[in-house]
């Protein structure tokens, strides 16, 4: 055994060095002899350092781990004072409104991926020693979470001024004004004069992006949700932040322009007035326009719609949410169609073919039911029955009830607008709102629905002399088919708009559009959607279903219905997806604050839209 192993007793220790302290743990324990005589007092009792029973030590304890969740499967906090539960992955904003606290934003979209650029949403969490994005940071069990603290509205006021350093202050000109997130928040997050010295950097006021869109990049605070819009939900990554700093700015790609068929969704989902619809710039003030909940008939996929509308003028569609069908978004093609609601319409009865360029005489409406009745009455079982699929639901339901119970009708030619080009998202190739309605109908009243071709050969071939039409749209050429309708004995129609086939009509009577009165479509999927009325019937105009009762009453039938909704419940009957569908149920809420003039109310206090119900404008278009 070498000299380095053998033990030293602990007593021969070395003594600690001059000056150092004696009384610590260390120097005690190396100060005590290991073999102490009997009765000496140890600083360390013997059971610490022994365990005379043989049995192991019990383990250590292990640090605790996070409590078991309160209710399982979900997570549960506490944001302002009020518990909350929600599924995991749910972010602060959305579960703050569930709770009636709202966390304000900018770049945030709940369809949308997260950016976290703007600041704004920044909030207090138990969880984070600084303040925490509230659209980038998911609920913990257990976490509080606070958003009106005074580091939280100092954090807003700051962004806020930040974000107004460079902004120009044209509110007064500014489309977005009445819509805009920077006026809101600054009225409730701000409020104060800017600090700024020296002039606001200077960017383009009117960037052309493309066809549709324009681009003011002054007011843009890059939020960046146009960029992710395009590149996510369309798939079309037109849109780029380029720049640094002060200079970063939004714009197209060398070389190329915002020409997508969903373009317009970037101006819906700005928060602030930087993108602008060229369509709709300068038209309206948003506090003017009143919103009617409806239905797009651009195509057959019913996107969900607000038609935004001041007296009997409609200015333009925005997607309304659906989950099922539209989602948040719509076409640029659909948007369009509302203009036809506008410009063109039939406003007037009228009696008698149009000869040469001249004008025909505008006739009573009563005048023109009962020639009608009386030419028809003289063709009863020979007469044609045309009907266009984008007529509603209630619409067809009367008309086609007509057409069978005293026309004597056994067939239904199909007319409507001719098929276009579908594209990858949400816009179809049928460009028909209610064909899959028709189809449902004409089955459940025993009808027999024939192609448009098959009209146009029996017209040439002299087979039919007389038709009755709901609706003039054709998919075949307009011009030709009006000349072989010219020589028709008989041609009652009932148009919404004018068009070269409305001038060969012997009777013409005016029919209301979709947005003048309740009613449904059946989208490509099957699903029935109500839409809601916006606006009294233009002119002497009535929807088709009243046409076809006043003429049933005319020829002596019985037709005692006063509205759409007493058609879909008594003639709906027939057909089994319509008898399960509740019509008023399915109604979207007329406005969002139900009450004895649920209208907002505007600066003159008449309620927006409603301020007059005199001859339609030429605006808007």
């Amino acid at each position: 055994m070498s000299d380095n192993d053998t033990k030293k007793p602990t007593g021969d220790a070395q003594p600690p060095p001059k000056g150092a302290p004696t009384d610590t743990p260390a120097a005690k324990i190396g100060s005590q002899p290991s073999n102490p005589p009997a009765g000496a007092k140890l600083d360390t009792p013997p059971a610490a350092h022994s365990n005379p029973t043989g049995t192991p030590p019990p383990p250590a304890a292990k640090p605790a781990g996070p409590p078991p969740p309160k209710n399982p499967g979900f997570v549960t906090c506490t944001i302002d004072g009020k518990e909350v539960v929600v599924k995991p992955g749910t972010n602060m904003i959305e579960a703050a409104r569930m709770v009636g606290s709202d966390i304000p934003y900018f770049c945030y979209h709940p369809r949308l991926s997260i950016a976290a650029n703007c600041r704004m949403c920044m909030v207090e969490a138990s969880n984070a020693p600084k303040l925490v994005p509230g659209c980038q940071t998911p609920l913990v069990e257990g976490q509080v979470i606070k958003t009106t603290t005074p580091k939280v509205k100092e954090q807003q006021r700051a962004v806020m001024e930040f974000l107004l350093l460079n902004h120009p202050v044209d509110c007064s000109i500014c489309d977005q004004a009445g819509e805009c997130k920077l006026q809101d928040y600054y009225m409730r997050y701000d409020y104060r004069p800017s600090r700024l010295e020296g002039g606001k950097v200077m960017k383009n006021k009117r960037k052309v992006l493309g066809p549709r869109v324009v681009l003011d990049q002054e007011r843009c605070i890059i939020c960046s949700r146009c960029v992710r819009f395009m590149n996510e939900i369309p798939k079309e990554p037109q849109l780029g932040i380029f720049g640094r700093g002060s200079h970063e700015v939004i714009d197209t790609f060398p070389g190329s322009e915002l020409n997508s068929n969903y373009s317009l969704n970037t101006v819906d989902i700005c928060p602030v007035g930087a993108l602008l619809s060229r369509d709709f710039r300068f038209r309206a003030r948003s506090w003017f326009l009143s919103a009617a909940p409806s239905v797009c008939t651009g195509c057959s996929r019913g996107c969900n719609i607000y038609a935004d509308f001041m007296a009997q003028d409609t200015y333009r569609y925005r997607p309304r949410e659906n989950e099922a069908i539209n989602k948040s978004w719509m076409c640029d093609h659909g948007r369009a169609t509302y203009k036809g609601l506008n410009v063109g319409r039939v406003l007037s009865a009228v009696v008698g073919r149009q000869q040469g360029g001249t004008a025909r005489p505008e006739v009573a409406r009563r005048e023109a039911l009962q020639a009608a009745a009386k030419a028809l009455s003289g063709v009863k079982g020979q007469v044609a029955v045309l009907a266009s699929p984008v007529a509603s639901n209630e619409d067809l339901l009367a008309t086609l009830t007509f057409a069978k119970a005293t026309l004597g009708a056994k067939e239904i030619y199909v007319g409507g607008r001719p098929q276009g080009e579908a594209d990858h998202f949400l816009l179809t190739a049928d460009r028909n709102p209610n064909r899959k309605g028709l189809e449902l109908i004409a089955q459940g009243l025993g009808l027999t629905l024939k192609p448009f071709e098959d009209l146009v050969k029996a017209m040439d071939g002299g087979k039919v002399k007389a038709l009755y039409a709901v609706g003039t749209e054709v998919p075949g050429n307009v011009e030709t088919f009006a000349q072989a309708a010219a020589k028709l004995d008989v041609f009652v129609a009932q148009a919404t708009n004018e068009s070269p086939l409305t001038a060969q009509a012997t009777v013409l009577l005016p029919a209301s559009a979709h947005v003048e009165f309740d009613g449904s479509f059946v989208q490509t999927d099957g699903i029935v959607q109500r839409f809601r009325k916006a606006y009294p019937s233009k002119g002497d105009a009535l929807a088709h279903w009243a046409l076809a009762a006043e003429l049933t009453r005319e020829m002596g039938g019985t037709a005692a219905w006063t509205s759409s909704r007493e058609v879909f419940r008594e003639l709906g009957k027939a057909v089994s997806v319509f008898a399960e569908f509740d019509w008023d149920k399915a109604a979207p809420p007329d406005r969002e604050k139900p009450g004895i003039n649920p209208l907002p109310t505007a600066a003159d206090g008449r309620p927006p839209g409603y301020r007059e119900f005199g001859a339609p404008r030429v605006r808007g278009i």
